[in-house]
């Protein structure tokens, strides 16, 4: 396994991140503790979850499945770098009631008690924010953290779909309060969707934040999609069944496709390991459903990229270019 710092941190993570979304809706139990033994057997240190994972009537069950993992000792706590989020509504289907989402820091306060007590630990080791407040002010939202940290129950913070310009904003409202700040932007990134590169990863970069991409596969998209359904197997679905119905993705999926077959590459280890090579990147997360997609996964890690091949996929797929001048001079 590689490690890399987290952002401008002393925290060292591998350079794959274990999503655990799939815990729950999709993974049974025993499944999830498999696949979480799996990868700390491997050395990936760095797992991903959020309040609201386990989804509809269901939510907080992902950390609950993590909780019972980390139940069973053996180092599984004290290995892990712990990362989970808040801001979605926390109330059931009926119970929507006023103070259970959003930053506030009567939230942040009762979000992290919650989630503590389903993970079955005293401290989380990466807090994040789900999503940007339009309500409630930094300041309100750095006191809440400050607390917690002195509490102990949370060490450092994070983002998580900020626009570059609430980076900036966050960060220099704790600079004026002495504190640390966000360490990390977990933001909507791979091969197809490249429009983070002209903001945010700049914003993370400039602060010193580590940037870690969900959806690298972009719903599957591009994990060897067409070929799949070519060949007869799982057909795509969601966004990347949607994306397809497009002409024009489909032929820029289809040449992605055509050119990793050329030189032998699987589509979704390569997806992963472009993000690899990107500036500012930490890790990309990975949402293994089974033990085998998560080994697929961890071989990304041992694959070089020839820069015929980089050159290739930023023909099929190329950026926005920086800003400004993506959109001025």
């Amino acid at each position: 396994m590689k490690y890399t710092q987290l952002g401008r941190t002393g925290l060292k993570v591998s350079r794959l991140v274990l999503g655990t979304m799939n815990f729950g809706p999709q993974t049974d139990e025993p499944t999830s503790h498999g696949i979480l033994d799996t990868a700390l057997d491997a050395g990936l240190n760095f797992v991903d979850t959020a309040n609201v994972y386990g989804w509809g009537e269901n939510k907080g069950r992902t950390e609950e499945i993590i909780g019972t993992w980390f139940a069973q000792g053996g180092g599984r706590r004290e290995k892990t770098v712990l990362a989970t989020k808040v801001y979605g509504s926390m109330s059931r289907e009926g119970e929507t009631w006023p103070n259970e989402d959003r930053l506030s820091a009567l939230n942040i306060r009762r979000a992290v008690e919650a989630s503590l007590k389903r993970l079955q630990t005293d401290h989380i080791d990466l807090y994040q924010f789900h999503h940007i407040d339009r309500l409630t002010p930094f300041e309100e939202i750095w006191q809440a953290v400050d607390v917690l940290i002195q509490q102990g129950k949370i060490l450092y913070a994070g983002s998580s779909n900020f626009p570059g310009y609430k980076i900036a904003q966050a960060n220099e409202t704790a600079a004026r309060r002495g504190m640390v700040g966000l360490v990390s932007e977990q933001c909507l990134y791979n091969l197809a969707e490249r429009r983070a590169e002209m903001e945010v990863i700049p914003a993370a970069q400039e602060y010193g934040l580590g940037v870690i991409p969900w959806s690298p596969l972009h719903g599957g998209l591009l994990g060897g999609v067409i070929k799949k359904e070519v060949e007869g197997g799982r057909r795509a679905s969601g966004r990347s069944a949607d994306a397809l119905a497009n002409s024009s993705v489909r032929a820029q999926v289809q040449a992605y496709e055509d050119l990793l077959d050329k030189h032998g590459l699987e589509p979704g280890e390569t997806a992963l390991a472009w993000l690899l090579t990107r500036p500012g990147v930490t890790g990309p997360i990975v949402g293994p459903r089974t033990a085998e997609q998560l080994e697929s996964a961890l071989r990304a890690l041992e694959l070089e990229l020839s820069e015929e091949v980089l050159a290739g996929l930023d023909e099929i797929f190329p950026g926005p270019g920086p800003s400004p001048e993506a959109f001025a001079w």
